[in-house]
């Protein structure tokens, strides 16, 4: 049973900075694909960013490439995204996701466990 643990959400102005980390626990963080999406009132929920659990290799969603950075630290056993300029329209709630099956990509239905979720409000 992997267990997921967001934290590190809050209120931020716009073009701010935010760092969440995800707590994982049951898996190690390097044999585990780690995702994160956010889902705003009334929307769906979407893809941000993931790291895979092969070489850790990266890819995000291109509404936040460039701003978005998501690494992982293998003593701590966390996935933490650090989230730099952002805006208004990126308020939403903050979920990690894993995958320990290596197919994980962009999509909700890919992830088998989930956080909780942490709220990141930006203001205007």
């Amino acid at each position: 049973q992997v267990n997921l643990v967001e934290s590190g959400g809050g209120l931020v102005q716009a073009g701010g900075s935010l760092r969440l980390s995800c707590a994982v626990t049951g898996r190690t963080v390097s044999t585990t694909t780690v995702a994160w999406f956010r889902q705003a009132p009334g929307k769906e929920r979407e893809f941000v960013a993931r790291i895979s659990r092969n070489g850790g290799w990266t890819y995000y969603a291109d509404s936040v490439k460039g701003r978005f950075t998501l690494s992982r630290d293998g003593a701590k056993n966390t996935a933490s995204l650090q989230m730099n300029s952002l805006r208004p329209e990126e308020t939403a709630v903050y979920s990690c996701a894993a995958d320990t099956s290596g197919l994980g990509h962009t999509t909700v239905d890919e992830y088998e466990y989930w956080g909780q979720g942490t709220q990141v409000t930006v203001s205007s």
